[in-house]
């Protein structure tokens, strides 16, 4: 496949959540705000690769970084598709960064316990950074996963300015869960200069000798919505 059959552009919400209901394990998009990037091969849409501001504003104080210089990549739901998930995960940063030229660092996590080690992030180069500390997850009466901003323990929460109401813990059903593997992707030479003392050996796939084989992404689940673009750098809709 030529260079040419590959087009990288922003997605639209819709697009976003068919591909993330259809083609990612969670069935689920992240809670808003969210930076959507959309992939086409020879003019069919493939699925996204979607950014957030993280589930935690702690997410970048270890590097240095106030929260407009880095963003975790959160979701690659692809169906089936001929490029390397690797490059266009590439085309995706080189994306975001020249439209956000103040981004210096993207973080991302593979979960073990969905047996992900982070093939794609190790084909593709990010630096390893370990792992995260064991955590809880919560989960509604009706099995329902909850995102850590929606369970507080007063019963409540700010999003975007405007109070919400939360569920607290001791109405859910707490799941312990194993560390994740923590990637880190440098946007440019200083942060790759100081983040490179954080390099660790990379993780091998449980039961495989080969740590660097990326798992299979997404599957083919029928028509693809309309590719239309959102010229907005993200989208809170």
């Amino acid at each position: 496949m030529s260079k040419s059959d590959l087009r990288i552009d922003w997605a639209t919400h819709q697009a976003a959540k068919f591909a993330v209901e259809h083609w990612h394990y969670s069935c689920a998009l992240p809670v808003p705000p969210l930076v959507k990037v959309g992939a086409w091969e020879k003019g069919r849409f493939i699925g996204v690769i979607i950014f957030s501001r993280g589930a935690t504003p702690s997410l970048l104080k270890p590097y240095g970084l106030a929260q407009d210089e880095g963003c975790e990549l959160v979701r690659v739901a692809l169906r089936k598709h001929v490029a390397p998930v690797s490059r266009i995960i590439r085309l995706a940063l080189a994306f975001l960064k020249s439209s956000n030229p103040k981004l210096a660092l993207v973080v991302s996590f593979a979960d073990p316990a969905q047996n992900h080690h982070g093939g794609i992030y190790q084909a593709g180069n990010w630096i390893y950074a370990g792992t995260t500390a064991a955590s809880k997850e919560y989960y509604a009466p009706d099995g329902k996963k909850l995102h850590p901003r929606m369970v507080k323990a007063k019963g409540w929460t700010t999003v975007q300015g405007v109070k919400r109401k939360t569920w607290k813990p001791s109405e859910c059903v707490q799941v312990k869960t194993p560390p994740k593997h923590r990637y880190l992707m440098p946007l440019d030479k200083k942060m790759r200069k100081q983040i490179e003392l954080l390099a660790q050996p990379y993780p091998k796939r449980a039961g495989s000798i080969d740590g660097n084989a990326p798992p299979i992404q997404g599957g083919d689940s029928g028509s693809s919505p309309t590719p239309a673009l959102h010229p907005a750098k993200s989208s809170n809709d």
